[in-house]
């Protein structure tokens, strides 16, 4: 599977964005990319009050901008994030992949907000506008299955390994780490999802933005099943385009059983019925 993640700077208009993201998408096809990813809150400037500005329905303008691409240029296509609007009127960071017919076949909803106070760092408060989801995420694509979740959701190790109990070998996290975080966590986090789960792991962030407010990391990354930083950006505007070889997780889980290994009769996760 090709995989092309886009590392892209975000602007104040929806089109903008989107007329961007088709550029991009445009030339990872013309190299064969399978797959496309894109950065969290992609379509929008990360802030909090923000989100409700921009929060759309799904099925609205960008939902249909985003199918469209994905048919259009034939590839799946996980599109970051971007503020939803549901019909209770509750705002989620929602993020949908559609597949090369332009079908969503995924939708998952941030289910850890990123409410921190770091003394001397960074302050942020996603509940001030955000609901968060309850749903682990896991879709099938015809090279099996992966996981999908979002940024903060990724810190918490039990969901990462609910998603491979389901049978993921890939696991899409569109991210939008900061100044404070990233250098701090970003790559040792993805390097110890990756390895304890043997999965391939694709963080996709975007590209850093100087000005005010909120400043991301940037650095989006490919880890693979052994822990090893395949393909990593800078902080700038990037396309990464890789091969990743699936035969590779069922190599390293056979050759070194960890998830074999578990002692199921003392121990277990499960995620709870609802």
């Amino acid at each position: 599977m090709r995989a092309a993640q886009l590392q892209l700077p975000v602007f104040d208009e929806i089109t903008k964005n989107l007329a961007q993201l088709e550029n991009y998408i445009q030339k990872a096809a013309a190299q064969q990319a399978d797959l496309v990813t894109a950065g969290e809150m992609f379509s929008c400037p990360y802030e909090t009050l923000n989100f409700p500005k921009y929060a759309e329905k799904e099925g609205g303008r960008t939902y249909q901008a985003l199918s469209d691409l994905a048919r259009r240029y034939g590839v799946y296509l996980s599109a970051g994030s971007v503020p939803e609007l549901s019909e209770d009127g509750k705002v989620y960071n929602t993020a949908y992949v559609f597949d090369r017919q332009g079908r969503k076949i995924a939708k998952h909803r941030k289910m850890h907000l990123f409410d921190i106070q770091v003394e001397g760092g960074q302050c942020f408060k996603e509940s001030d506008t955000l609901t968060a989801g309850d749903r682990v995420t896991v879709f099938d694509t015809e090279f099996g299955k992966m996981g999908l979740c979002i940024c903060y959701d990724f810190r918490f190790p039990e969901l990462a390994r609910l998603m491979v109990q389901q049978g993921a070998r890939v696991i899409l996290v569109p991210a939008a780490f900061n100044m404070t975080t990233g250098p701090a966590h970003w790559e040792i986090m993805f390097r110890c999802r990756a390895l304890d789960n043997q999965v391939y792991v694709l963080g996709t962030s975007p590209s850093r933005d100087e000005g005010p407010g909120y400043t991301t990391w940037g650095h989006s990354l490919l880890v693979s099943p052994w822990g090893q930083v395949l393909a990593e950006a800078q902080e700038k505007p990037a396309m990464l385009i890789n091969d990743l070889d699936l035969t590779q997780v069922d190599q390293i889980r056979s050759q070194l059983p960890l998830l074999a290994h578990r002692r199921l009769d003392l121990y277990e996760l499960r995620e709870k019925e609802r």
